[in-house]
């Protein structure tokens, strides 16, 4: 048996079921130019993974193995390995968004394609109603999924015998049509600059994990504390598969052992393969509204002081702010940002999830559009066009001393802390440097619930 083993969203050695794979095996890493070719030269997500890429075919040396890594469309890659040699098989991890399953279904039109598990706990089928349709509320999904939840879906993979494929590199140059980098050795070979990671970006996932430790006894508590940062930091690692989501159940299962209560972030890991199984049964999620007609007010100008953080609203444009410099944001902040947006600015929220999408280091298509359609009211919730944050009152109560806000917005290091929970005082008074608030929240409230209304059937 000859298997191709396609890495993808598991940029790792341990626990892998590719790995676990007992054949002649040809592991590949392609750099996927359908996704690549739509973002900026400055992405810092590519960085990532061309280092993890690297480092995952360090390992896989260590292992008697190897890794080719491509560049190129996968379909015009799969030829070119064809045409080197034959194999049986291409395994890989199944990945459900619109563009994954059309990708895999090319491929699997050239080789038999054989998916493999990985990414969430459970597959999109594995928990629905009794019905056999998909659960739209997370309560109920959550409680099913509690009654099916085994110690088989956190059980380790192991490694098992497999023999590299040598292959012929002389062998693809030698097909005329070849125009792609074969083994990028630079970012620069695949169009993009080398970006500047934080240290804690560049942290192994296992030390993170360790660091996450003295946090999660409090995780419930201090989650949504933005200026705390009680969170797992972990998002990014599971978004690209270098840290398994089985190790991260077993270490919660020792976890739970010395006394800890990981029943909270473990709801918020089932809360990520709800929103996975949504968008696998629902693919026009990921452009359409599930419920409601209204698709928001087409204004370039407040899309545009929004995304320049010039919004007014010191929570917000802070938010905006670590995005473009880090790559990262707290998700209380994605929460109050993506509520601003929406019915405040009453900006069509595909608008707001495409500028996430461009900057989030752990941007996972179902976690990202499913959270938006959920700020934007247009989503699954039964209820939601009523839930409008307070972006004053959501300040006061988890970043009251602005330690948050004074870090991303160092232009108001000295600005008393109680201005940025007061739309009066950022009214009444100038701030040199920074804009007054570009709506008024309780009349930009209103006339959100007037037009949501209007929508409805």
């Amino acid at each position: 048996m000859r298997r191709i083993l396609w890495f993808r969203r598991d940029l790792r050695v341990d626990d892998n079921p590719l790995l676990s794979q007992e054949a002649d095996v040809l592991p590949i890493f392609i750099f996927d130019t359908n996704i690549l070719g739509k973002l900026k030269s400055n992405d810092r997500r590519v960085t990532f993974i061309f280092n993890a890429v690297l480092q995952l075919k360090e390992d896989l040396r260590l292992r008697g193995l190897d890794l080719a890594i491509f560049s190129g469309k996968p379909t015009d890659v799969f030829d070119w390995i064809l045409n080197t040699g034959s194999y049986h098989e291409v395994c890989a991890s199944g990945d459900y968004d619109a563009y994954a399953r059309e990708r895999d279904r090319d491929i699997s039109l050239k080789l038999p394609f054989v998916y493999l598990h990985d990414t969430y706990i459970f597959k999109p089928q594995d928990v629905l109603k009794n019905d056999g349709t998909p659960y739209l509320v997370f309560t109920p999904y959550y409680k099913r999924s509690q009654t099916i939840f085994k110690p088989e879906h956190m059980a380790e993979y192991l490694p098992t015998n497999q023999q590299k494929i040598a292959f012929d590199y002389d062998a693809i140059h030698a097909i005329t049509d070849y125009d792609h980098t074969l083994l990028p050795l630079s970012l620069t070979s695949l169009g993009f600059e080398t970006q500047e990671l934080s240290s804690w970006q560049k942290t192994p996932p296992m030390e993170k994990l360790s660091h996450f430790a003295s946090k999660l006894d409090m995780y419930s508590k201090n989650r949504d504390f933005i200026s705390i940062n009680g969170t797992s930091e972990l998002s990014t690692e599971l978004r690209f598969g270098t840290l398994s989501i089985r190790s991260l159940l077993r270490w919660l299962t020792l976890q739970k052992k010395s006394g800890i209560n990981i029943e909270p972030f473990f709801r918020q890991l089932i809360f990520r393969d709800f929103y996975a199984m949504l968008l696998a049964h629902y693919p026009h999620l990921a452009w359409k509204n599930f419920r409601y007609n209204f698709k928001g007010v087409e204004d370039e100008e407040k899309f545009h002081a929004f995304i320049s953080a010039q919004t007014g609203v010191p929570i917000i444009d802070a938010g905006v702010r670590q995005l473009i410099d880090t790559g990262e944001m707290h998700n209380r902040v994605r929460m109050i940002c993506g509520s601003f947006f929406t019915k405040n600015l009453l900006l069509p929220w595909q608008w707001g999830e495409r500028f996430f999408a461009e900057h989030l280091m752990d941007y996972d298509a179902s976690s990202n559009i499913l959270s938006w359609q959920w700020c934007a009211g247009t989503g699954v919730d039964p209820q939601p066009y009523f839930r409008i944050f307070n972006p004053y009152t959501q300040t006061g109560k988890f970043d009251k001393e602005g330690i948050y806000i004074k870090k991303y917005l160092p232009k108001l290091q000295t600005t008393p802390a109680k201005f940025f929970a007061d739309e009066s005082l950022l009214k009444q008074y100038v701030i040199l440097g920074y804009p007054q608030p570009i709506v008024d929240h309780k009349t930009s409230s209103k006339q959100a619930l007037d037009h949501f209304r209007s929508s409805v059937p």
